[in-house]
Order: C-alpha cells, then structure tokens, then sequence
C-alpha cells in the first residue's frame, strides 16, 4: 500500500508512481511479499527511492517519462560485513531521534551521498518489506529531486560508487532479466552503467515501473545465473581499466 504525503504536488510523469500501489503483474519479484515471521524482532530502517529530471512529462514518450529522467542508487563498499558490493538506494537505520521514516531516509542520504535533503521533495511512502539477512523493516520513500545538488562518495567504507541512473537505461529490454541466486533466490535484475542492480533495490524499481505506464515489454524468460553475471561485470571493469587506464570518475567511485 502506497501512502501520498498530502498536499504535495506531483510531477505528472511520476503520478502513477506515486499514486498507485507497486504491483507484480507476472508474479516474478519475490520482494514485494516479504514480511517479517511472527514474533520475529526486527530494526526500522528506510530508504530513499529518489527521482530526478524536468517536472515536464514529454508527451511522445509513453507514461511521460521525459528524457533526463533518473534515480540514485549507490554501491556498497565490497568491505561491508552485509551487502557488500549490492546497488542499493541510500538509507539506512532509523535513530532515536528521526521523526519517522521521511526523516531517516534523508538523514541517511545526506550521511551517503552529500546530497541537500532541503531540495528534495518526499511524495509518498511504501509499505514496510522485511530484509531476512539484516532483520531490518525497510521503508521506502518515493521522493523527487527538485533541486539537485552535487553528490558522490561521503565514506568510502561504506559506499564505493554513487550514481544517477537514467531511468530509460533501466526500462530498455536489453537491460532487464532475472537472476538466480545459488541459495535459490530468483527475482528481477537490470543492468545498468556497469553495475548489477538486483535484490531489494531491484524488487522496489521492478514493482514502481510495473504500475508508471514507462514500462517496456522485456524477455522475463531470460534467467541468469547471479554469480556469472557479476563474473562479467567485473571482467568488463578490469578490461576498461587496462584500456583506458583510469578507473571510475571521482563522483562515482
């Protein structure tokens, strides 16, 4: 269930977005049903699923995404004891004295990417998913980035890269499967300026694409192996690395 933050108003290429609750049309992404066993003691915690880009919807395109639509996502430091090296939106766990979980998220997202919370504009906020390794209740919180501001690694211990990926990057069909994880999990993926967005943070952008009316028909067939796509993530890393000698620019490393 999606809760709007009243009076807010919303760009109309993200109203469906916002409004609508995240759906699994093709019962393929295990995320969205992820709730916590009775009686089990879990963390508050909250992430910001930020989306910038002209308030204008482009009429030619379906939904109105326009061109320069994006979203920002980080990359775990590969040292992290959970997570390590997993694209995931910033957040994090709630502290005493976070007024919800608007609050965390912020906070949180100021802590990881320097980003100015006073130009983000929260719309709505999504109903808790369980994340079983770390026992946190994750709330997201669907936010628009009304006025950018610079962001990029705060701590390289606990981020190794920060990105705003091209919404129209993700939602390209070359760019989605699914992944199968040796434990057995299998859900959704997208590939996306070198790096491998699955898990969590893909469920989350699977299920808001399946109601925003941006979405393309892609081969839900296609199931990869987890490892060896992240086998050949890595690869293609190394071989860029040697051919241009220089890694990742500075705002995203």
């Amino acid at each position: 269930m999606t809760s709007s933050v009243d009076g807010v108003a919303v760009p109309p290429w993200l109203r469906r977005v916002v409004h609508r609750t995240p759906a699994d049309p093709h019962r393929i992404n295990p995320v969205l049903d992820r709730r916590a066993p009775t009686g089990t003691t879990t963390r508050e915690a909250a992430v910001l699923v930020l989306f910038g880009g002209p308030v204008e919807a482009d009429p030619l395109m379906s939904g109105g995404l326009p061109a320069g639509a994006d979203v920002l996502l980080t990359q775990r430091a590969s040292t992290m004891r959970q997570h390590s090296g997993q694209v995931a939106f910033p957040g994090g766990a709630s502290d005493p004295g976070d007024e919800g979980p608007i609050a965390t998220a912020l906070r949180e997202a100021q802590e990881e990417t320097g980003l100015d919370p006073s130009g983000v504009r929260p719309l709505a906020v999504l109903e808790e998913i369980f994340i079983p390794p770390s026992g946190f209740d994750v709330t997201p919180v669907l936010a628009y980035w009304e006025k950018p501001s610079e962001v990029g690694v705060v701590d390289p211990a606990e981020a190794e890269r920060v990105a705003r990926v091209p919404v129209h990057t993700l939602i390209d069909p070359r760019n989605r499967f699914q992944v199968r994880h040796p434990a057995g999990y299998q859900g959704p993926a997208f590939a996306a300026d070198g790096m491998l967005v699955w898990g969590f943070t893909a469920g989350i952008l699977a299920a808001l694409f399946a109601v925003s009316g941006w979405e393309q028909e892609w081969d839900r067939r296609d199931i990869r192996d987890l490892d060896t796509v992240l086998a050949e993530l890595d690869n293609d890393l190394d071989d860029d690395h040697l051919t241009h000698g220089h890694g990742r620019p500075a705002a995203e490393r």
